[in-house]
């Protein structure tokens, strides 16, 4: 079989068997912050797992793309010299919900196996947990491996690192049973192909086990593994779902990857980086990761990097890796559709990057070069790790390639210095991460008991802003501790049983209003909304304003109809943004990020370069376009799968189950979306782009404004334009010329007045400021020509010294200017002398006298300074300065 054949077999096999076949949730767990790539089948089912969530299947069967390239699940430096580690991978895996437990998930595997699959029964070995740490022995998964014909002797007893998983520290766990199949002709486990976990147990923060109501199984089995079992592979990368990738880059490269475990050369280890790393890329720019400096982007660009030092040593001197995305869609585009659908902002993303990395090498490695010069020239085989890490840091070069380098002139680099600099650098941006603390809303969950309160999410805001009659479920102190009663001043949290707010999500801000009781007169500001966690999903955020809000009250709960239309207005005009984007930029382009408030609407998305002028007035006419039109915006429920599989657009980070929300404005936008929108485009009135900026690599950012903002935008402009062509006193046509005359105007006065300064500084009298006269004295049969100036700018200093070595032929100029409280200082030296003394050595030893620093080339060199007041006792220190360099 191929390997589209298994991951297919695979699926029906559990379709057929009760399952219902759930898509690969995208690599960037949506709602998740603690966990940076998904890394197992089970994260999409976490909240199924725990119970907070229910859905209309109870069994489940998955193939999904997992990245493991952090923490215990780092593969990343194994990959290349191991022939099974991957950074990305597919785990095959079902899933039980409460249905079936052990005595059906291990006669699902084994028959699979041996016989679809016709793996033969004296090639496989099973394990069960042996009991331990007070757990005892699963006897019921052994008694299922017994019934299913499989030997004693074949049945291994594993201990609790092996053979039993938890989700943390606390919560479902529970013993497993993996399968492993052996290539040779003993009982020695050589490959792992499936684990059932099965979650039976809820382990309490004292460590007490107990069972869960609902027991539920887990299984993962590595599908690039099974698929070198099933295609008798010794090496995964010698499998269909690598050698096509290895083909292309050995036909690019003029290198033969070396088949089976004999492959340990360089080229063949350098080959498998780099197809390894071509599919994390692939599938990590596919679900919106875009390579950066931060979280999620740093890993992918380090990943991208890794991959294009080894096509490197590979030969490769210009972009290739961009060039490898058809393999992967012609091969992996029909079961993963959004590689084939992102291919054009795949290759692009890839290709911007692998230009980057290029003037990344063109601006660090002289730099680098010039560091290893300056180990030797000490007599050192060791560069510095502090060292190492600030070209990484600031001009991006690599560790491998910073290694790689200092080795071919026998340096090593102090690799512990360089991962505690690294560490540091990483708790920094922990410290000040927005992901810090992201459990913080658990504690309306830990702490809510009341069965009453399992009242399910009843939004009803898509159709109204006023819910008259609804009753208070919850009630909470401004610490997110159950309380009964909110009293006047008090601020807290309150859930309802039916609530028009909407809840903060897909970059839509959450709603305000207020929440009141008619009988008793109380009443409270609804300032925001917060996830609970628990049966009902959101907490409104109130001030009470008046009486006291209890539990069970009834209350009418009304959301501020003026800020929600606003809202409303800017979250459609996202949707036309997003789609004029596309239309005049390209299908490369993609959401990477969003804020819909009432008073702005903010976009991010992936594009390679800053939007012209002309291309935004484009956009901007093709968003007014529809709003002009009026067309009716529809919002229908549909499945997932039927509404992607109809071209709707679904957005990066956002978590979505198997029924969504679909806006559509006809012939223009289908996205997925949960948001509040207008009826028809033409209630948004008008739009106006206000700002366009980069916000990293690879993504840029517009800001706009729609309906009443934008009309105040445009009047404000106008009345800036008014002013501007009436202090200019020429009409609006002429405005921009006469601006220029001005500008051209000013710079031509600037360089006037600068050229005086310097006639005025070298006829030796004084000079604007106060400035002294000439001073030139010889210093060991050298000329030293020393000037105090004031007011020149480094420019106007430059032509100053450049002007009196001419004078004096041979010898050394040190200036010093004074300007708004700062010292700028210029040492220059003739070309006939930089032998003896060179001009960096200078303003190094006199720069700090004033307060200042700098450097420069042996002819020439500048600094700054802040002790204007200190400039004499620098001047005439150079003096002994040049004495001293002189010898």
């Amino acid at each position: 079989m191929t390997s589209n054949e298994i991951r297919a077999s695979f699926l029906e096999y559990f379709k057929k068997n009760g399952h219902r076949v759930v898509p690969s949730s995208p690599l960037v767990p949506a709602d998740d912050p603690t966990l940076l790539f998904t890394n197992a089948g089970m994260n999409q089912f976490k909240d199924l797992f725990l119970g907070r969530e229910k859905r209309d299947y109870t069994r489940a069967t998955t193939a999904q793309k997992v990245m493991r390239v952090s923490g215990k699940h780092n593969d990343l430096d194994n990959v290349g010299p191991s022939f099974r580690h991957h950074t990305f991978f597919e785990m095959l895996g079902n899933f039980s919900f409460g249905d079936y437990f052990k005595d059906e998930a291990l006669p699902f595997a084994w028959k699979l196996l041996t016989e679809v699959w016709k793996l033969p029964a004296d090639k496989l070995v099973v394990s069960i947990f042996k009991g331990e740490n007070g757990i005892p022995r699963d006897d019921e998964a052994y008694n299922v491996w017994r019934k299913l014909g499989v030997p004693a002797d074949r049945i291994l007893e594993l201990g609790t690192d092996d053979n039993f998983w938890q989700m943390g520290d606390t919560g479902p766990c529970g013993r497993c049973s993996e399968i492993y199949f052996v290539r040779g002709t003993g009982k020695d486990p050589e490959i792992e192909i499936w684990n059932n976990v099965f979650m039976e147990f809820e382990r309490s923060a004292d460590g007490t086990l107990t069972p869960l109501p609902a027991k539920c199984i887990d299984t993962g089995m590595g599908f690039e593994r099974v698929t070198s079992v099933l295609q008798k592979k010794e090496s995964n990368y010698d499998t269909d779902l690598f050698t096509p990738l290895l083909s292309e880059i050995g036909k690019q490269s003029g290198h033969t990857h070396t088949p089976g475990t004999g492959g340990m050369s360089p080229s063949d280890i350098s080959l498998r980086v780099v197809a390894d790393h071509m599919r994390a890329t692939t599938f990590l720019i596919a679900d919106g990761v875009i390579p950066s400096n931060e979280w999620r982007g740093y890993v992918l660009r380090k990943i991208m990097r890794r991959a294009m030092r080894h096509g490197k040593h590979l030969g490769f001197t210009q972009p290739f890796m961009h060039g490898l995305v058809g393999v992967l869609d012609r091969e992996m585009g029909d079961a993963y559709p959004e590689v084939r659908r992102n291919r054009e902002m795949i290759e692009k993303t890839i290709l911007a990057e692998e230009h980057r990395f290029e003037t990344v090498l063109t601006e660090g490695l002289p730099r680098l070069e010039a560091e290893i010069n300056k180990v030797l020239g000490a007599g050192s085989k060791t560069l510095s790790g502090d060292v190492a890490f600030k070209l990484y840091d600031t001009f991006g070069v690599p560790y491998d390639f910073i290694e790689d380098t200092a080795a071919t002139q026998g340096v090593k680099v102090d690799e512990a210095e360089y991962k505690k600099a690294m560490e540091g650098q990483r708790d920094k941006a922990r410290a000040g991460s927005a992901f810090a603390g992201g459990k913080k809303d658990d504690k309306f969950l830990l702490d809510l008991e009341d069965s009453s309160l399992q009242v399910g999410d009843n939004f009803e805001g898509y159709t109204t802003t006023r819910v008259p009659g609804t009753s208070v479920v919850g009630l909470w102190d401004e610490t997110r501790h159950p309380t009964q009663a909110l009293t006047s001043g008090q601020r807290g949290y309150l859930a309802l049983a039916k609530t028009p707010f909407y809840l903060e999500a897909g970059g839509q801000v959450s709603d305000s209003g207020r929440i009141f009781n008619e009988a008793s007169g109380a009443s409270a500001t609804v300032e925001g909304l917060a996830k609970t966690g628990a049966g009902t999903p959101r907490a409104h955020h109130v001030r009470v304003e008046s009486g006291a809000l209890r539990v069970r009250d009834i209350v009418t709960a009304e959301v501020d109809a003026e800020t929600r239309n606003a809202t409303r207005r800017n979250h459609t005009a996202t949707h036309l943004l997003h789609a004029a984007l596309r239309q005049v930029l390209g299908t490369h382009v993609k959401q990477a990020g969003s804020l819909v408030a009432p008073d702005r609407l903010r976009f991010d998305f992936v594009h390679f370069q800053p939007v012209t002028r002309d291309e935004l007035d484009r956009i901007e006419g093709i968003v007014n376009e529809q709003i002009y039109r009026n067309t009716a915006v529809t919002t229908e429920v549909r499945s997932t799968q039927e509404a992607i599989g109809a071209g709707a657009m679904a957005l990066f980070g956002e978590k979505y189950g198997d029924k969504v929300r679909v806006v559509s404005v006809p012939g223009v936008s289908l996205e997925l979306c949960g948001g509040t929108h207008v009826s028809a485009t033409g209630d948004i009135g008008f739009f106006v782009i206000v700002a366009e900026s980069g916000v990293a690599a690879g993504v840029r950012r517009i800001e706009a404004l729609t309906g009443s903002g934008a009309v105040a935008w445009a009047q404000h402009q106008r009345s800036t334009l008014g002013r501007i062509v009436e202090a200019l006193h020429v009409n609006e046509e002429q405005a921009v010329e006469a601006i220029d005359k001005l500008h051209g105007e000013s710079k031509r006065l600037g360089r006037e007045v600068s050229q005086l300064k310097q006639k005025i500084a070298m006829g030796g009298g004084a000079s604007p400021g106060g400035a002294g006269a000439d001073d030139t004295i010889e210093v060991a049969g050298v000329k030293l020509a020393r000037r105090k100036l004031s007011d020149l700018d480094k420019d106007a200093l430059r032509g100053v010294a450049d002007s009196l070595k001419e004078k004096i032929k041979s010898g050394v100029v040190v200036l010093a200017s004074a300007s708004d409280g700062k010292v700028q200082i210029v040492v220059a030296v003739t070309a006939d002398l930089t032998g003896r003394v060179k001009a960096g050595q200078i303003v190094k030893e006199i720069a700090p006298i004033v307060g200042g620093g700098g450097g420069g080339r042996p002819d020439f060199a500048e600094a700054g300074g802040k002790q204007p007041e200190k400039i004499d006792e620098m001047l005439k220190a150079s003096e002994g300065v040049l004495a001293k360099l002189l010898g």
